[in-house]
């Protein structure tokens, strides 16, 4: 999820960056960037998540500690991104939320245990 999540966010940041004309620009928000650099800090944002996906095949604790991390950034970004592209941001913000709960539990390896 966090590949897919981070693939996103990329195609997001670059269609930010490509053609400014594509979002709505509101006018009275907290927060106001420009849209180019909204896109600059998505697709950041987007190849981390990307990478740090890809570092969790290897099942070291840094890389779950790294992707909960880069996943909260990333849910952060989003959140803030609403004005401009309201239903995209709300998906990434739900694959976001699974992607640090699942990062969050336990890992249980192996078929059902019984107990005598």
């Amino acid at each position: 999820m966090m590949i897919i999540g981070g693939a996103m966010a990329i195609l997001e940041g670059i269609a930010a960056i490509a053609k400014d004309d594509l979002f709505v620009r509101t006018s009275n928000y907290v927060f106001t960037f420009n849209l180019t650099s909204w896109g600059w800090i998505h697709l950041i944002v987007g190849i981390v998540v990307l990478l740090a996906g890809c570092a969790l095949f290897s099942g070291a604790v840094w890389a779950r500690a790294v992707g909960i991390f880069v996943v909260g950034v990333s849910l952060i970004a989003h959140f803030l991104w609403l004005p401009y592209y309201p239903f995209w941001s709300v998906i990434l913000i739900a694959i976001d939320t699974f992607v640090i709960y699942a990062l969050c539990t336990p890992a249980h390896f192996g078929g059902a245990t019984t107990r005598d």
